[in-house]
């Protein structure tokens, strides 16, 4: 009997170092001794070029409008440390659907039941989290992933991505959707930013994974076109990194979290705006954060 595959969606607002999260994330867990997919679900297909030396994959949708049959080992390359890439590809701009390709590619994969041919045990899904989709919801909305993650940073615009996506995940928690593990708290440097983002997941009823600091090394590599896990194994990124693995590959409960409305959540956003402007001008300490 395959062993059970464990398939995990991490969002995130576009450009809050998503992609990058995730593939350091399948590295480390390849480096701790699992079998993992890296799935890309980003129409700009690049989820996966640090995992191969900054080379670009044909994608799903791509093979499929160049031929009618399509064996799904043939959109999946090999990564870094063994770790298998597909990328769903998007339809050509301007036309169609942005989330068709993970809706073809999931249909494809369970069709010719590849993970459990491949005995994975991780399948990690990386998908945009900003845009309002039926495709990107697919992860959850049908119950595909069985844990979702979210990147999120202390900027609004990215609380208010991840928000928007704890709303989805609660409207189909009762239908079978797939739970929440938490958030990644990316870009953590300044102080008042892990209280921000401290503040949020309180107010949601969820937790933070792990904090990541923003580091001059993660741009290093991927300059290199390599993960920090393959380019600097002994830094202490990557270290963070690895701690971020093992707390993923040891979470079991996932839970529904309480999002906040549109108005609470301007309203929560203005609060910490009016105190780091006090913190910036000196009429406020440090410490009247917790009483926002």
């Amino acid at each position: 009997m395959a062993k059970k595959t464990t398939q995990i969606a991490i969002y995130g607002k576009g450009g809050i170092g998503k992609s990058t999260t995730t593939s350091n994330l399948t590295a480390a867990l390849s480096k701790l001794g699992y079998k993992v997919m890296q799935f890309g679900c980003d129409p700009k297909s690049d989820s996966t070029n640090t995992l191969r030396n900054g080379s670009y994959i044909p994608t799903v949708l791509d093979t499929l409008r160049e031929k009618s049959t399509v064996n799904a080992h043939e959109v999946i390359f090999e990564g870094f440390n063994g770790v298998y890439c597909v990328e769903a590809g998007g339809p050509a701009p301007g036309v169609g659907c942005a989330g068709r390709g993970i809706i073809t590619a999931v249909e494809l994969f369970k069709q010719q039941r590849i993970f459990e041919e491949l005995d994975l045990d991780f399948v990690i899904y990386d998908v945009l989290g900003d845009v309002v989709c039926g495709g990107f919801a697919v992860p959850i909305r049908e119950g595909i992933a069985e844990h979702v993650f979210t990147v999120s940073s202390a900027d609004f615009m990215a609380i208010y991505a991840a928000n928007n996506l704890f709303r989805g995940i609660k409207k189909y928690s009762n239908a079978g959707g797939a739970l929440l593990g938490g958030v990644i708290a990316n870009s953590i440097n300044a102080p008042y930013a892990r209280e921000i983002i401290d503040d949020f997941v309180s107010r949601t009823k969820t937790r933070v994974v792990e904090y990541i600091p923003r580091s001059v090394t993660v741009t290093q590599c991927e300059l290199q076109g390599k993960t920090t896990i393959e380019a600097a194994p002994d830094s202490a990124q990557a270290k963070v990194y690895f701690s971020l693995a093992e707390k993923i590959a040891e979470h079991k409960d996932s839970k529904t979290p309480e999002p906040l409305s549109v108005q609470d959540l301007r309203e929560w956003a203005s609060r910490w705006g009016d105190y780091l402007l006090a913190l910036e001008t000196g009429s406020v300490k440090p410490e009247y954060s917790a009483n926002l």
